[in-house]
């Protein structure tokens, strides 16, 4: 038997119509539970809440996806990027983001973030490392960038010249994808 595909997403429970709920209620068994039997119940449970947060805490080391970079009709390169963590995304943020110091409040307010250097961070956080050794941090790729007059100082300025805006775009809504921000998150909240 074929096994169901899931795709990366968050659920806050199951969408009943009433009839549904009707039906249930006539199949569920209301029972009241001592104190210490409802923590045997939890107990029997536990093993399994266990197991799913243990899998649930490893997303970024299995879940991949292939990006082919392609030009009219024609395959330049392809790289494999996995999901980043909220904190992964706030470390590229702060790192490109420029502060000042409010003398009135007495502590540092961001100015402005360097939007073409954090969205060539995350790109860079997100690819897999053996990717990221082969292409971004690749020497031989920084000698011919270098021979073509470009400053490449590091992986980051790879990326910028290796990837157009576009194509930047679409790869940053694969890797919000695979990190679950997608589309559906408000819809599955309102459910």
């Amino acid at each position: 038997m074929p096994q169901k595909e899931f795709k990366p997403s968050v659920s806050f429970g199951e969408k009943h119509t009433i009839m549904e709920a009707e039906k249930t209620k006539s199949q569920i068994e209301e029972r009241v539970f001592s104190e210490e039997e409802c923590k045997a119940q939890i107990r029997l449970q536990e093993e399994d809440f266990i197991q799913g947060l243990i899998d649930a805490a490893g997303y970024s080391l299995e879940e991949r996806q292939k990006i082919e970079i392609v030009r009219e009709g024609k395959l330049y390169f392809a790289f494999h990027i996995r999901p980043l963590s909220e904190e992964e995304y706030d470390k590229c943020k702060k790192k490109y983001t420029k502060y000042v110091r409010n003398k009135q409040l007495g502590m540092k307010m961001p100015e402005e973030t360097n939007g073409v250097k954090y969205r060539d961070a995350l790109i860079y956080q997100a690819t897999v490392e053996e990717d990221r050794e082969k292409l971004w941090d690749n020497k031989k790729v920084w000698a011919a960038l270098q021979e073509k007059e470009l400053q490449i100082m590091n992986g980051l300025d790879v990326i910028e010249y290796s990837l157009k805006a576009g194509e930047k775009d679409k790869v940053l809504e694969a890797i919000d994808r695979l990190s679950g921000y997608d589309a559906n998150l408000e819809e599955v909240a309102k459910n």
